[in-house]
């Protein structure tokens, strides 16, 4: 660990004769840190709380309007499983590379860094692809009914956390490859692979909701 340094501020006593005042060398301290020593650490989970929470919302939207009728999906049969599913497998599939792209940021290592979050763009931009397959095969429009509306509205706000993560990971990527480059960047690339496996694990329970529970 980096020694913290006590310097005096000056070397003369004061008139009063006591000790001269001290104070801390921080000048070889990190200018950045990992996990829960990082700013940015505390705001992902906190975003990361509250997008779950409206993730519950919808959630619970779907269910209580599912216990208001007792013919559920309305005026459709429950969606394929196919777009869904193969989503689902990319997604999981995709917690690999991300776990190595955090591990070579937790280590500093900038080209595997790099290269591992290459990866992860590559697995995002596939999933969003599929993501519009998927939109496609749904049973129902958003304003057929109130069951398509909510459908619709779980799907669509998963998507925009993908968008957002997808647009984020090319940023980080860019400046890793092209720079102007920090060693904060590491952090970054940390925190983006921490809220990827948020992404990832959200769309389990969602996943359920859309496709499993209407075969219930």
């Amino acid at each position: 660990m980096t020694e913290l340094r006590k310097v005096p501020l000056n070397t003369a006593s004061n008139d009063d004769g006591a000790a001269p005042a001290l104070m801390l060398d921080v000048r070889y301290l990190p200018s950045f840190g990992f996990g829960h020593r990082s700013l940015m650490w505390w705001s992902t989970v906190c975003l990361m709380l509250i997008e779950g929470t409206v993730f519950a919302i919808a959630a619970m939207a779907y269910f209580y309007l599912r216990g208001l009728t007792a013919n559920w999906p309305l005026n459709a049969a429950p969606p394929a499983l196919v777009w869904g599913t193969a989503n689902t497998v990319i997604l999981m599939l995709s917690m690999w590379p991300n776990q190595l792209a955090k591990r070579a940021a937790d280590r500093q290592e900038r080209a595997r860094s790099r290269l591992w979050l290459s990866v992860c763009l590559l697995f995002a931009l596939v999933f969003l692809v599929l993501r519009g397959f998927e939109f496609a095969a749904l049973n129902v429009s958003w304003y057929t009914n109130a069951y398509g509306s909510v459908v619709w509205l779980l799907l669509g706000l998963h998507t925009t956390h993908l968008i957002t993560d997808a647009v984020d990971t090319t940023v980080l990527a860019v400046l890793l490859f092209t720079g102007p480059f920090e060693g904060k960047r590491f952090v970054d690339v940390s925190e983006n692979a921490l809220y990827w496996y948020f992404v990832v694990l959200s769309w389990l329970p969602i996943y359920a909701v859309i496709y499993l529970a209407p075969r219930l």
